[in-house]
Protein backbone atom coordinates (compact mmCIF):
# COMPACT_ATOMS: atom_id res chain seq x y z
CA UNK A 1 0.00 0.00 0.00
CA UNK A 2 1.45 3.37 -0.69
CA UNK A 3 2.91 5.73 2.35
CA UNK A 4 1.98 8.68 0.58
CA UNK A 5 -0.54 8.94 3.27
CA UNK A 6 -4.40 9.56 2.98
CA UNK A 7 -4.29 13.56 1.91
CA UNK A 8 -2.38 12.04 -1.51
CA UNK A 9 -4.28 9.07 -1.65
CA UNK A 10 -7.69 10.50 -1.32
CA UNK A 11 -7.35 14.72 -1.71
CA UNK A 12 -10.17 14.73 -4.59
CA UNK A 13 -12.30 13.57 -1.92
CA UNK A 14 -11.18 16.12 0.86
CA UNK A 15 -11.34 19.87 1.47
CA UNK A 16 -7.53 20.25 0.27
CA UNK A 17 -6.67 23.74 -1.49
CA UNK A 18 -3.20 24.59 -3.37
CA UNK A 19 -2.03 26.19 0.08
CA UNK A 20 -2.87 22.92 2.38
CA UNK A 21 0.49 21.19 3.59
CA UNK A 22 1.28 17.93 2.18
CA UNK A 23 1.58 16.72 5.36
CA UNK A 24 1.68 13.26 6.10
CA UNK A 25 3.94 10.26 8.52
CA UNK A 26 2.05 7.72 5.89
CA UNK A 27 -1.15 7.31 7.72
CA UNK A 28 -3.66 5.01 6.11
CA UNK A 29 -3.64 1.83 4.03
CA UNK A 30 -3.93 -0.24 7.45
CA UNK A 31 -4.76 -4.05 7.19
CA UNK A 32 -8.12 -5.52 6.35
CA UNK A 33 -7.46 -8.98 7.75
CA UNK A 34 -9.89 -11.79 7.95
CA UNK A 35 -10.24 -12.79 10.80
CA UNK A 36 -10.57 -16.79 11.04
CA UNK A 37 -11.77 -17.83 14.40
CA UNK A 38 -14.55 -14.83 14.65
CA UNK A 39 -16.00 -15.83 11.59
CA UNK A 40 -15.95 -19.47 12.26
CA UNK A 41 -17.65 -18.12 15.70
CA UNK A 42 -20.33 -16.25 13.97
CA UNK A 43 -21.14 -17.94 11.25
CA UNK A 44 -20.12 -14.75 8.73
CA UNK A 45 -17.40 -13.23 7.02
CA UNK A 46 -15.73 -11.20 9.57
CA UNK A 47 -12.60 -8.84 8.91
CA UNK A 48 -10.25 -7.00 11.11
CA UNK A 49 -9.43 -3.49 9.62
CA UNK A 50 -6.65 -3.19 11.93
CA UNK A 51 -6.44 1.12 12.54
CA UNK A 52 -3.80 0.49 15.32
CA UNK A 53 -1.56 0.57 12.36
CA UNK A 54 -1.53 4.38 12.13
CA UNK A 55 1.75 5.85 12.67
CA UNK A 56 0.73 6.53 16.59
CA UNK A 57 -1.18 3.18 16.62
CA UNK A 58 -4.38 4.53 16.67
CA UNK A 59 -7.35 5.74 14.08
CA UNK A 60 -7.31 9.49 14.86
CA UNK A 61 -4.20 9.90 12.91
CA UNK A 62 -6.69 9.78 9.54
CA UNK A 63 -8.52 12.58 11.09
CA UNK A 64 -5.48 14.34 12.24
CA UNK A 65 -3.49 14.74 9.38
CA UNK A 66 -6.26 16.69 7.53
CA UNK A 67 -6.93 19.01 10.66
CA UNK A 68 -3.29 19.91 11.62
CA UNK A 69 -2.64 20.29 7.70
CA UNK A 70 -5.42 22.61 7.22
CA UNK A 71 -4.50 24.24 10.82
CA UNK A 72 -1.16 25.02 9.36
CA UNK A 73 -2.56 26.35 6.24
CA UNK A 74 -4.80 29.06 8.30
CA UNK A 75 -1.86 30.27 10.55
CA UNK A 76 -3.15 29.01 13.61
CA UNK A 77 -0.74 29.99 16.41
CA UNK A 78 -0.85 26.72 17.87
CA UNK A 79 -3.44 23.37 18.11
CA UNK A 80 -5.13 22.17 21.61
CA UNK A 81 -7.17 19.07 22.46
CA UNK A 82 -8.44 17.68 25.29
CA UNK A 83 -8.04 13.89 25.24
CA UNK A 84 -8.65 10.38 27.43
CA UNK A 85 -5.74 9.15 25.17
CA UNK A 86 -5.42 8.56 21.12
CA UNK A 87 -6.50 12.14 20.17
CA UNK A 88 -3.31 13.53 22.52
CA UNK A 89 -0.82 11.33 21.18
CA UNK A 90 -1.41 12.00 17.23
CA UNK A 91 -2.33 15.42 17.42
CA UNK A 92 1.27 15.73 19.30
CA UNK A 93 2.46 13.86 16.25
CA UNK A 94 1.18 15.61 13.37
CA UNK A 95 1.68 19.03 15.38
CA UNK A 96 5.28 18.77 15.97
CA UNK A 97 5.35 17.15 11.87
CA UNK A 98 3.91 20.83 10.78
CA UNK A 99 6.01 22.92 13.31
CA UNK A 100 3.21 23.75 15.78
CA UNK A 101 2.65 23.69 19.12
CA UNK A 102 0.21 21.27 20.77
CA UNK A 103 -1.56 21.59 23.96
CA UNK A 104 -3.29 19.09 25.65
CA UNK A 105 -6.08 18.72 28.01
CA UNK A 106 -6.40 15.72 29.54
CA UNK A 107 -8.51 14.00 32.69
CA UNK A 108 -6.34 13.59 35.73
CA UNK A 109 -5.83 9.78 36.51
CA UNK A 110 -7.58 8.66 33.60
CA UNK A 111 -5.40 8.66 30.55
CA UNK A 112 -3.55 5.00 29.17
CA UNK A 113 0.29 5.24 30.09
CA UNK A 114 1.64 4.52 26.62
CA UNK A 115 -0.91 7.10 25.40
CA UNK A 116 0.56 9.84 27.78
CA UNK A 117 4.69 8.55 27.12
CA UNK A 118 3.51 9.66 23.56
CA UNK A 119 2.14 13.05 23.75
CA UNK A 120 5.07 13.86 26.15
CA UNK A 121 7.98 12.20 23.96
CA UNK A 122 6.38 13.90 20.72
CA UNK A 123 6.49 17.32 22.56
CA UNK A 124 2.85 18.43 23.71
CA UNK A 125 2.28 20.66 27.04
CA UNK A 126 0.51 18.12 28.62
CA UNK A 127 -2.44 19.81 31.33
CA UNK A 128 -4.37 17.42 33.89
CA UNK A 129 -7.44 18.95 35.38
CA UNK A 130 -9.55 17.66 37.75
CA UNK A 131 -12.22 16.63 35.72
CA UNK A 132 -13.39 14.08 33.13
CA UNK A 133 -13.01 14.20 29.62
CA UNK A 134 -16.76 16.48 28.91
CA UNK A 135 -15.43 19.12 31.08
CA UNK A 136 -11.92 19.04 29.74
CA UNK A 137 -13.47 19.36 26.08
CA UNK A 138 -15.59 22.55 27.22
CA UNK A 139 -12.29 24.09 28.67
CA UNK A 140 -10.61 23.39 25.03
CA UNK A 141 -13.97 24.57 23.45
CA UNK A 142 -12.91 28.48 25.31
CA UNK A 143 -9.52 28.63 25.22
CA UNK A 144 -9.12 27.61 21.36
CA UNK A 145 -12.24 30.34 20.61
CA UNK A 146 -10.65 32.99 22.70
CA UNK A 147 -7.24 32.55 21.87
CA UNK A 148 -7.08 31.62 18.26
CA UNK A 149 -5.64 28.09 18.96
CA UNK A 150 -7.17 25.29 16.51
CA UNK A 151 -8.97 23.09 18.24
CA UNK A 152 -8.51 19.26 16.52
CA UNK A 153 -11.13 17.80 18.38
CA UNK A 154 -13.60 15.62 17.08
CA UNK A 155 -15.90 18.69 16.63
CA UNK A 156 -13.58 20.01 13.79
CA UNK A 157 -14.71 18.96 10.52
CA UNK A 158 -11.57 18.37 9.42
CA UNK A 159 -10.96 15.63 11.44
CA UNK A 160 -13.98 14.12 10.16
CA UNK A 161 -13.16 14.53 6.65
CA UNK A 162 -9.84 12.53 7.22
CA UNK A 163 -11.67 9.66 9.30
CA UNK A 164 -13.87 9.10 6.23
CA UNK A 165 -11.38 7.37 4.21
CA UNK A 166 -10.91 4.45 6.45
CA UNK A 167 -14.47 3.64 4.64
CA UNK A 168 -13.20 4.42 0.71
CA UNK A 169 -10.58 1.55 1.89
CA UNK A 170 -12.63 -1.04 2.81
CA UNK A 171 -14.65 -0.63 0.04
CA UNK A 172 -11.64 -0.53 -2.57
CA UNK A 173 -10.42 -3.66 -0.41
CA UNK A 174 -13.54 -5.49 -0.34
CA UNK A 175 -14.66 -4.69 -3.79
CA UNK A 176 -18.11 -3.64 -1.73
CA UNK A 177 -19.05 -2.14 0.86
CA UNK A 178 -19.54 -5.00 4.00
CA UNK A 179 -23.58 -6.02 5.38
CA UNK A 180 -22.25 -4.16 8.64
CA UNK A 181 -19.58 -1.87 9.85
CA UNK A 182 -19.24 -3.16 14.02
CA UNK A 183 -17.27 -0.07 15.76
CA UNK A 184 -16.60 1.48 19.31
CA UNK A 185 -18.07 4.32 20.10
CA UNK A 186 -16.86 6.83 22.52
CA UNK A 187 -16.78 10.39 21.62
CA UNK A 188 -18.72 9.77 18.57
CA UNK A 189 -16.61 11.09 15.40
CA UNK A 190 -15.70 7.87 13.71
CA UNK A 191 -19.32 6.27 13.63
CA UNK A 192 -20.28 9.81 11.98
CA UNK A 193 -17.19 9.86 9.42
CA UNK A 194 -17.48 6.41 8.22
CA UNK A 195 -20.73 6.68 7.68
CA UNK A 196 -20.41 10.17 5.53
CA UNK A 197 -17.45 8.10 4.08
CA UNK A 198 -19.66 5.13 2.75
CA UNK A 199 -22.79 7.39 1.63
CA UNK A 200 -20.08 9.76 -0.48
CA UNK A 201 -18.33 6.47 -2.29
CA UNK A 202 -21.50 4.89 -2.79
CA UNK A 203 -22.02 8.00 -5.45
CA UNK A 204 -18.73 7.26 -6.64
CA UNK A 205 -18.52 3.72 -6.75
CA UNK A 206 -22.13 3.12 -6.79
CA UNK A 207 -21.50 0.44 -3.63
CA UNK A 208 -24.31 -0.29 -1.42
CA UNK A 209 -24.43 0.83 2.41
CA UNK A 210 -23.66 -0.64 5.55
CA UNK A 211 -25.87 -1.05 8.22
CA UNK A 212 -23.85 0.71 11.20
CA UNK A 213 -23.20 -0.80 14.22
CA UNK A 214 -21.82 0.70 17.43
CA UNK A 215 -21.01 0.00 20.73
CA UNK A 216 -20.34 2.14 23.67
CA UNK A 217 -19.17 0.40 27.11
CA UNK A 218 -22.15 -0.02 29.96
CA UNK A 219 -20.81 2.41 32.11
CA UNK A 220 -20.29 5.27 29.37
CA UNK A 221 -23.49 4.66 27.44
CA UNK A 222 -24.90 8.12 27.07
CA UNK A 223 -26.14 7.30 22.89
CA UNK A 224 -27.74 3.90 24.33
CA UNK A 225 -29.28 5.39 27.57
CA UNK A 226 -30.78 8.83 25.55
CA UNK A 227 -29.24 11.08 28.26
CA UNK A 228 -25.81 12.22 29.10
CA UNK A 229 -23.75 10.31 31.62
CA UNK A 230 -22.01 12.52 34.38
CA UNK A 231 -19.59 10.20 35.64
CA UNK A 232 -18.49 7.44 33.05
CA UNK A 233 -16.69 4.55 34.06
CA UNK A 234 -15.25 1.59 31.95
CA UNK A 235 -12.09 -0.31 31.78
CA UNK A 236 -12.09 0.91 27.80
CA UNK A 237 -10.68 4.60 28.71
CA UNK A 238 -10.68 5.36 25.38
CA UNK A 239 -14.59 5.26 25.13
CA UNK A 240 -14.94 6.70 28.68
CA UNK A 241 -17.10 9.94 27.28
CA UNK A 242 -20.66 10.76 28.96
CA UNK A 243 -21.02 13.82 26.36
CA UNK A 244 -20.11 12.42 23.21
CA UNK A 245 -19.66 15.63 20.47
CA UNK A 246 -21.08 14.07 17.91
CA UNK A 247 -23.66 12.87 19.07
CA UNK A 248 -26.68 13.57 16.02
CA UNK A 249 -23.71 12.66 13.23
CA UNK A 250 -24.04 9.16 15.66
CA UNK A 251 -27.57 8.54 15.71
CA UNK A 252 -28.48 9.90 12.15
CA UNK A 253 -25.83 6.88 11.21
CA UNK A 254 -27.65 4.69 13.13
CA UNK A 255 -30.93 5.75 11.86
CA UNK A 256 -29.78 6.51 8.23
CA UNK A 257 -28.10 3.03 7.77
CA UNK A 258 -30.63 1.19 9.76
CA UNK A 259 -28.67 0.16 12.48
CA UNK A 260 -27.93 -0.03 16.01
CA UNK A 261 -26.31 1.31 19.09
CA UNK A 262 -26.20 -0.24 22.05
CA UNK A 263 -24.18 -1.59 25.38
CA UNK A 264 -21.54 -3.89 26.28
CA UNK A 265 -20.33 -4.55 29.56
CA UNK A 266 -16.59 -4.02 31.01
CA UNK A 267 -16.89 -8.18 31.46
CA UNK A 268 -17.85 -8.56 27.94
CA UNK A 269 -15.09 -6.37 26.21
CA UNK A 270 -12.23 -8.23 28.18
CA UNK A 271 -13.56 -11.39 27.08
CA UNK A 272 -13.62 -9.76 23.20
CA UNK A 273 -9.96 -8.42 23.82
CA UNK A 274 -8.61 -12.05 25.34
CA UNK A 275 -10.29 -13.79 22.08
CA UNK A 276 -8.55 -11.52 20.07
CA UNK A 277 -5.63 -12.19 21.33
CA UNK A 278 -5.67 -15.59 21.85
CA UNK A 279 -7.49 -16.85 18.69
CA UNK A 280 -6.78 -14.08 16.18
CA UNK A 281 -3.35 -12.93 17.44
CA UNK A 282 -4.21 -9.40 17.34
CA UNK A 283 -3.64 -7.02 19.59
CA UNK A 284 -5.75 -4.28 19.97
CA UNK A 285 -6.61 -2.27 23.39
CA UNK A 286 -9.64 -2.74 25.44
CA UNK A 287 -12.57 -0.19 23.53
CA UNK A 288 -11.16 -1.60 20.10
CA UNK A 289 -12.49 -4.78 21.55
CA UNK A 290 -15.74 -3.21 22.22
CA UNK A 291 -16.71 -4.04 18.70
CA UNK A 292 -16.32 -7.79 18.66
CA UNK A 293 -18.32 -7.92 22.21
CA UNK A 294 -20.63 -6.18 20.52
CA UNK A 295 -20.88 -8.90 17.64
CA UNK A 296 -20.45 -11.84 19.91
CA UNK A 297 -23.64 -9.98 22.10
CA UNK A 298 -25.75 -9.97 19.28
CA UNK A 299 -24.79 -13.41 18.39
CA UNK A 300 -26.02 -14.63 21.73
CA UNK A 301 -29.18 -12.81 21.45
CA UNK A 302 -30.19 -14.36 17.67
CA UNK A 303 -30.49 -10.90 16.32
CA UNK A 304 -27.17 -11.58 14.27
CA UNK A 305 -27.97 -13.56 10.96
CA UNK A 306 -25.32 -16.00 9.46
CA UNK A 307 -23.59 -15.46 6.17
CA UNK A 308 -22.99 -11.63 6.53
CA UNK A 309 -19.91 -9.87 5.69
CA UNK A 310 -18.99 -7.67 8.75
CA UNK A 311 -16.06 -5.38 8.83
CA UNK A 312 -14.81 -4.69 12.44
CA UNK A 313 -13.10 -1.74 13.30
CA UNK A 314 -9.73 -2.33 16.10
CA UNK A 315 -9.31 1.85 16.42
CA UNK A 316 -6.05 1.44 18.77
CA UNK A 317 -3.04 -1.07 19.05
CA UNK A 318 -2.78 -2.87 21.99
CA UNK A 319 0.65 -1.46 23.30
CA UNK A 320 -1.45 1.97 23.83
CA UNK A 321 -2.45 0.35 27.21
CA UNK A 322 -0.05 -2.45 28.26
CA UNK A 323 -1.16 -2.52 32.06
CA UNK A 324 -4.52 -3.77 30.89
CA UNK A 325 -3.26 -6.95 29.51
CA UNK A 326 -0.17 -7.47 32.17
CA UNK A 327 -3.18 -7.08 35.00
CA UNK A 328 -4.55 -10.00 33.68
CA UNK A 329 -2.42 -12.50 35.79
CA UNK A 330 0.44 -12.44 33.90
CA UNK A 331 4.15 -13.59 35.44
CA UNK A 332 6.82 -14.77 34.41
CA UNK A 333 8.48 -18.22 35.11
CA UNK A 334 12.22 -17.88 36.41
CA UNK A 335 13.85 -21.36 36.02
CA UNK A 336 17.48 -22.16 36.46
CA UNK A 337 19.60 -21.95 33.23
CA UNK A 338 19.80 -25.72 32.20
CA UNK A 339 18.50 -27.66 29.74
CA UNK A 340 17.04 -29.64 32.48
CA UNK A 341 14.89 -27.11 34.01
CA UNK A 342 13.71 -25.84 30.42
CA UNK A 343 12.94 -29.44 29.53
CA UNK A 344 11.15 -30.73 32.84
CA UNK A 345 9.15 -27.05 32.44
CA UNK A 346 8.33 -27.61 28.82
CA UNK A 347 7.39 -31.48 30.08
CA UNK A 348 9.46 -32.92 27.01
Amino acid sequence: MSSHGVIQRYKKYLPITARTPALTLGEGGTPLVRAEALSRELACDVYLKLEGCNPTGSFKDRGMVVAMAKAAESGARAVICASTGNTSASAAAYATRAGLQSVVLIPSGQIARGKLAQAFVYGARILALDGNFDRALELTRELGEAHNLAIVNSINPFRLEGQKTAAFEIVDDLTRAPDILALPVGNAGNITAYWKGFVEYAQVKNSALPKMWGFQAAGAAPLVRGVPVPDPHTIATAIKIGNPASWQGAIRARDESGGLIDAVTDEEIGAAYAFLAAREGVFCEPASAASVAGLLKKQREGKLARGQTIVCVLTGNGLKDPEFALASGFKVETLPATSKALLDALGL
